[in-house]
């Protein structure tokens, strides 16, 4: 048996769909301007403030993107797993104590990055091996290697990293669980579609950040390292929107619409 969706059924994920394009907007507007203008100019100059606060921003939004894909796999289980508690399972106060939580969480773990920068004893020359301020280019600027320094972030962004990629991962075991005891056809098409947009955005994001944060420092060189920030701060922020909304059929036909427009005008 199929139950027909109503637009109430997918308003929680326009919601998170919404604060995801407001966290791309902020974790790409934190870093792109400034590095452009040192690409431009040959060089960066940031004062220490400016780059404390860049750090700042930097994992806030980072780490509210990772609450916000893991409250989207959530939605997504509820969805095709439990269809008619779905309404009750995330009502607007559920998908609002979710997004609340993901914003406490970015806040936090900016905290931690933001208040062992602070503590770290710079002597120059203070020149950062990087195109923005991330941690780890920053603590190789330091005059003393800190033990608490080092390990504190590690451990806060990495728990993250983990308690996220878990309810991802439990989310989608129970989500194919569930897709493949249906047995309309149809039915499964359609349970997969509505996730392809979701797996392709987490397993860009949660890919690249495994890279940086997550694999020995020793396994990859500094040049990789900023090829890889690149691709997760400026690409995928870009990416989101195509990703999202080629799979919704009313932007596609506006797509076509505007494509076909601008070939009669050429």
């Amino acid at each position: 048996m199929l139950i027909r969706s109503s637009p109430q059924l997918h308003t929680p994920m326009y919601l998170f769909l919404c604060h995801l394009a407001f966290v791309d907007i902020g974790y790409s507007s934190s870093v792109t301007p400034v590095m452009l203008m040192g690409f431009l100019r040959k060089r960066i100059l940031i004062p220490f403030s400016g780059c404390i606060a860049q750090l700042c921003f930097g994992a806030t939004f980072g780490t509210v993107e990772c609450f916000l894909l893991a409250a989207m796999a959530y939605d997504r289980y509820v969805a095709i797993c439990s269809p008619l508690l779905y309404s009750s399972h995330m009502s607007p106060k559920v998908c609002i104590l979710l997004v609340g939580a993901s914003y406490l969480g970015g806040c936090v773990n900016a905290w931690t990055f933001t208040g062992c920068s602070l503590s770290l004893p710079f002597c120059g020359p203070n020149k950062v091996n990087h195109f923005f301020c991330d941690y780890s280019p920053l603590l190789k600027l330091s005059c003393s290697h800190d033990f608490t320094s080092e390990i504190v972030p590690a451990i806060s962004s990495g728990s993250i990293i983990v308690f996220t990629v878990f309810v991802v991962a439990l989310s989608y075991i129970y989500i194919l669980f569930s897709i493949l005891k249906m047995r309309s056809a149809e039915g499964r098409q359609k349970a997969f579609s509505t996730c392809t947009s979701h797996l392709t955005a987490v397993t860009l994001f949660y890919g690249t950040i495994t890279f940086i944060y997550v694999m020995p420092k020793s396994s990859y060189s500094m040049d990789q390292n900023k090829v890889v920030s690149v691709f997760y701060i400026v690409v995928i922020p870009m990416l989101n929107p195509l990703i999202y909304s080629l799979r919704n059929k009313e932007a596609k036909e506006a797509m076509r619409k505007l494509l076909s427009r601008a070939h009669w005008w050429a």
